[in-house]
């Protein structure tokens, strides 16, 4: 005798609709994906070589700048701001952790998050002294988000989310999700010590998903440690700025402000605001 299998009551498997961070992101003009070229510290060779650089491209870039380095070129950071270049929140003392010995003045671990917002706070009003500029967003130095050590520990992101539009970190290994990403802690990944081949997959990957790239890097010259090869940068302009590569070359408060409004729309339209 022949026994039934029982049929599987099981339903095919339904489609579920596409989440807010899995729907395409509209950038402008139909691109396909942004690029933010960011540099840190002010050092002189951004000065001295990397403006002409992107005047030459018509780029503008965000530099989160170290006041005293500011301050021993100061023509050279006002003309900069003159040219549409955006300049970002640094903090005064460049604070990273005691472990690197050249920080042990300055030590994260020693901070608390209410010396963390005098720094950043004061240095925004130093910046707006010396260049006439409101700092919008902000740079975590040495990539770190903390403050104290052990059961005093804390993240100071909440900090930077409410002092600045969007903190930018460092040594990430991927883009920026538009719908998804923390304005507070975008992605940034370094551009020091690379051939443009190097840079490339990552331009291609936020092509192919419409990711925001966030490229952080310091020098700006011929190779050399922590530096931005002005080879790799000709090379990586001329790739964003060609029509068929879809790319938006911005700053990251440009891009930052940008998302925001696509943020607002598509929760508005979500919610059927203005539907009649």
């Amino acid at each position: 005798m022949t026994t039934a299998v029982p049929q599987s009551k099981a339903q095919p498997a339904q489609s579920q609709p596409a989440t807010a961070a899995e729907l395409p992101f509209p950038w402008p003009a139909g691109k396909k994906a942004a690029v933010s070229l960011s540099f840190d510290d002010a050092r002189l060779s951004q000065i001295e070589t990397g403006m002409a650089l992107f005047a030459r491209y018509q780029v503008q870039a965000t530099w989160y700048v170290s006041l005293p380095n500011v301050e021993q070129r100061l023509s050279g950071w006002q003309e900069a701001v003159v040219e549409g270049h955006e300049i970002g929140n640094h903090t005064l003392h460049h604070p990273c952790t005691g472990n690197f010995p050249w920080s042990r003045a300055n030590a994260l671990e020693d901070y608390t998050l209410e010396r963390m917002r005098l720094e950043l706070v004061e240095a925004n009003r130093r910046l707006a002294d010396l260049l006439g500029v409101t700092c919008r967003t902000f740079a975590y130095p040495c990539g770190q988000t903390f403050v104290g050590r052990g059961r005093h520990a804390a993240s100071y992101i909440p900090l930077v989310a409410e002092l600045f539009t969007a903190g930018r970190g460092w040594l990430a290994e991927c883009a920026n999700e538009p719908y998804f990403c923390d304005l507070a802690h975008l992605m940034g990944t370094s551009s020091d010590g690379l051939e443009f081949e190097q840079l490339q997959p990552l331009l291609a990957t936020a092509q192919e998903k419409g990711q925001w790239l966030v490229l952080a890097g310091h020098e700006i010259g011929a190779p050399g440690r922590q530096t931005t090869w002005v080879s790799t940068l000709e090379r990586l302009l001329q790739y964003a700025q060609a029509p068929e590569n879809g790319l938006w070359l911005a700053s990251v408060i440009t891009v930052a402000d940008y998302v925001l409004k696509q943020r607002e729309a598509k929760k508005s339209s979500a919610f059927g605001v203005g539907s009649r």
